[in-house]
C-alpha cells in the first residue's frame, strides 16, 4: 500500500498536460513519467517505496499513489534492485491501465517471484523481456535497450527513447565506461544520470556499516555525459536515500572545462522537462 501526502495532482497533471514535443516529469529517486504529443505514455522506473529502514531511508515525498494512475502505456525498468522493480509502486500502474512491463528477463524474474502476477491481477501478457540491442515502438515513440554498466545489478540496460522532437536517454544506475558507441552513434538531447555520495550504509545482512557507493560521483557524472555527447544533463538518485546524497550544484564545476554537457538542468521531485 502507497501513500502519498501529495494527493493525486500530479498525475491529473500528466494527464491533462498535452505537449508540443516529449515532456518529462521527474519522480525522484531515478523513476520518471514520458508523455509525447500525441499522449503515448511511458513510465521509467517509477519507485514509490520508503526503502528499508533504517538502511535505506526515503528523503524525498511520495509524490503520488500509483492507484491514480489512469493512463499509462508502457512501464520500463533498468535493472532488478528495488528502487527499480516494486510491485507496490509499479504493478497497481499496470493494474489499473492494462499497460505493459518492459525489463530485462531478471528484472522479470524478480517481479514474478515477489507474486505481482497473482497479488495484482495481472496477465502474463503485459511482461515483455527486452535485452541490449532490442528496439520497441510503443505509441508514436521508439525505445532501444542500450548497455549498461552497473557492477552492482545483475542484468542492467539502459534506454534510449526517441520521439520527432528529441531523444531522451536514461542511464539506470551505470557508470562510465558502457555508453561509447551509444554516444557515436546517437544525438541524444536529454540524459539522465545517476549521481550520489559515498556513504556509510548497513550490510544487508549483518546491518554493519559499511563503506558504499551506488552511484557516480560528480567526475564519473561527467564522464558519463561526455561519453554519450549529452547536450542536456540532468542528475538523479542524488535526492534519494540517507547518507548518500549528494549536492548536484557542484557539477557545474566539474563540467565546466569538458564538451560535455552543454546545460545541466537540475530538477526536482515532480518538475517537468521539456524537449
Amino acid at each position: 500500500m502507497v501513500h502519498s501526502d501529495w494527493g493525486d495532482w500530479l498525475p491529473r497533471a500528466v494527464e491533462a498536460a498535452d505537449p508540443d514535443g516529449l515532456a518529462l516529469w521527474y519522480l525522484g529517486c531515478n523513476g520518471f513519467v514520458l508523455k509525447s504529443s500525441s499522449g503515448t505514455t511511458l513510465f521509467i522506473d517509477p519507485y514509490l517505496g520508503t526503502g528499508d529502514p533504517p538502511r535505506t531511508v526515503r528523503m524525498i515525498p511520495i509524490p503520488f499513489d500509483p492507484a491514480d494512475v489512469a493512463e499509462a502505456d508502457a512501464v520500463l525498468a533498468t535493472h532488478e534492485h528495488s528502487d527499480h522493480v516494486h510491485g507496490p509502486s509499479q504493478a497497481p500502474i499496470l493494474a489499473g491501465t492494462g499497460a505493459d512491463f518492459y525489463a530485462p528477463a531478471a528484472s522479470i524474474e524478480t517481479a514474478r517471484e515477489s507474486g505481482w502476477l497473482e497479488e495484482y491481477d495481472l496477465s502474463p501478457g503485459q511482461f515483455e523481456r527486452v535485452d541490449e540491442g532490442d528496439a520497441v515502438r510503443i505509441g508514436d515513440l521508439t525505445i532501444r535497450v542500450t548497455p549498461a554498466d552497473d557492477p552492482d545489478a545483475e542484468e542492467p540496460v539502459s534506454y534510449l527513447v526517441r520521439h520527432q522532437s528529441g531523444t531522451f536517454f536514461h542511464a539506470g544506475d551505470a557508470r562510465p565506461g558502457g555508453f561509447g558507441g551509444v554516444g557515436r552513434h546517437y544525438d541524444i538531447d536529454l540524459g539522465a544520470v545517476a549521481f550520489g555520495s559515498v556513504g556509510m550504509i548497513p550490510d544487508k545482512e549483518t546491518r554493519e556499516p559499511e563503506r558504499t557507493r551506488w552511484y557516480n560521483d560528480e567526475n564519473g557524472v561527467v564522464e558519463v555525459a561526455n561519453e554519450l555527447r549529452l547536450d542536456r544533463l540532468v542528475p538523479t538518485h542524488w535526492d534519494m536515500w540517507k547518507g548518500m546524497s549528494g549536492d548536484p550544484t557542484a557539477l557545474h564545476h566539474h563540467a565546466r572545462s569538458f564538451e560535455y554537457p552543454d546545460r545541466l538542468d537540475v530538477v526536482e521531485v515532480g518538475d517537468r522537462l521539456d524537449l
